[in-house]
């Protein structure tokens, strides 16, 4: 990654961290988040002109139909011969299952995942820092390399499963140990350690863990550049 890329990334870092440090795990604060969405982006280093890369920006909950989404705009924006198999993914989470399958989304077009947002507001356009919370480093997992930088933070966050039927319509319960070593299987094909998902489910149900540079390392989750 360019010395100019990686400065970019400090923009907004402080108002990340507030966020964070403000940010509550429940269904409500998902439910006001927007559904992931998928777009193209110019990426304008100098001289570059009409040779600058474009990546894909990705924003929002991961819902059941988002790898589906995100496959079928794929198609489409392959046809630009300046697109960049690279991802700048911000979320908050979403379903764990939607997740894998977006990750596997991800593996299958050799995508490498930045954890960042993208702003595009006149001379700030280019990467800020972002997050990816909970369901979202299940997605991230699927990558073929994933890079997160400084300012980004990545969190875990204990599964749990809404019911949807009868008269516990609207309750979490704990995800079941099937579903947990399932995801375990997931990450160690992904190339991670399965010790991070024992971290998540460790979890007391709500709280968030972020993932430290050092368990990055260690899980074999990310790096911290390009």
């Amino acid at each position: 990654m360019s010395i100019a890329l990686r400065r970019s990334f400090c923009v907004a870092g402080a108002l990340v961290l507030a966020i964070l440090g403000q940010l509550s795990m429940t269904d409500a604060a998902l439910a006001e988040a927007p559904p992931m969405t998928f777009r193209t982006v110019t990426l304008a280093f100098p001289d570059c002109g009409a040779r600058c890369p474009e990546v894909v920006v990705a924003d929002g909950v991961i819902e059941e139909s988002t790898a589906q989404t995100f496959l079928d705009f794929a198609r489409r924006a392959s046809l630009s011969p300046r697109l960049r198999s690279v991802i700048f993914i911000n979320s908050p989470g979403g379903n764990v299952v939607a997740s894998m399958e977006l990750g596997y989304a991800f593996r299958t077009l050799h995508a490498v995942v930045i954890v960042a947002g993208f702003a595009a507001q006149d001379s700030r356009s280019g990467p800020v820092s972002g997050m990816c919370l909970s369901a979202c480093v299940y997605a991230m997992m699927g990558a073929s390399r994933r890079v997160v930088p400084s300012t980004s933070r990545v969190g875990l966050h204990r599964m749990s499963i809404l019911e949807g039927q009868g008269p516990d319509a609207g309750r979490r319960t704990l995800a079941d140990p099937h579903l947990v070593a399932l995801l375990a299987r997931y990450a160690q094909r992904m190339g991670v350690d399965p010790a991070l998902v024992w971290r998540a489910e460790s979890q007391q149900p709500g709280a968030l863990h972020l993932v430290t540079p050092g368990e990055m390392t260690r899980w074999r989750l990310a790096s911290a550049r390009m």
